[in-house]
């Protein structure tokens, strides 16, 4: 009923038939069974607060706040009485900034090492992927054209088939109207024959 013989149906072009259809379409639908409910929300970052904090802030559309970059500065104790402490913290926080500065030496050296390669087996990578897909997609597009080629065929058959038939049921009904006319006829003629025998006084 969701799906006829659209290549060969065009009764369905009338809008009376049409807004028939629909309505049948309608009530059909009202008795099929509901789908099943979606399952409840899932909460994420449950267990990481951090994270948590930051899908709050980018589903209220908040900025992101500004990086702290005093970290990555080098001040040294401005007050002439600072105690052993507080120069021992700029000497700690200094030791801090250079082993960062050294990590990023090697990293940078393992990049210039590397990386020319590791990017270029991800661009090989992510082509054979894309060809991959565009390889299933082609398939499946071959697929759907070859099914709605058939699918019309069977369909211009079938449309043959019943044009026929209906041709024939026509034929019938029309065959069997001229019978029925031609019995009501025959049964004037008889009445006629009878009426005319009692008038000459045959039994």
């Amino acid at each position: 009923m969701l799906d006829s013989l659209p290549y060969i149906d065009n009764d369905i072009d009338d809008p009376a038939i049409r807004e028939k259809l629909d309505a049948e379409l309608a009530k059909e639908m009202k008795s099929m069974p509901r789908p099943v409910a979606l399952p409840p929300d899932v909460e994420l970052f449950k267990n990481n607060p951090i994270l948590r904090a930051e899908l709050e802030r980018v589903q209220k559309q908040e900025p992101l706040s500004a990086l702290d970059t005093t970290r990555y500065k080098l001040p040294n104790p401005s007050d002439p009485s600072a105690t052993e402490a507080d120069w021992q913290a700029a000497l700690d926080n200094a030791k801090a900034q250079l082993e960062h500065q050294k990590t990023r030496q090697t990293n940078l050296a393992l990049l210039q090492t590397y990386g020319a390669n590791a990017w270029r087996i991800h661009n090989y990578l992510v082509e054979e992927s894309a060809k991959s897909y565009e390889k299933a997609l082609e398939e499946i597009n071959n697929e759907v054209t070859e099914l709605n080629r058939d699918r019309k065929n069977s369909q211009i058959l079938a449309g043959k088939q019943l044009n026929s038939l209906e041709t024939r049921w026509t034929e019938l009904i029309s065959g069997t109207l001229q019978l029925e006319l031609a019995n009501v006829a025959l049964e004037g003629e008889i009445d006629e024959l009878r009426r005319r025998d009692l008038e000459l006084g045959n039994p």
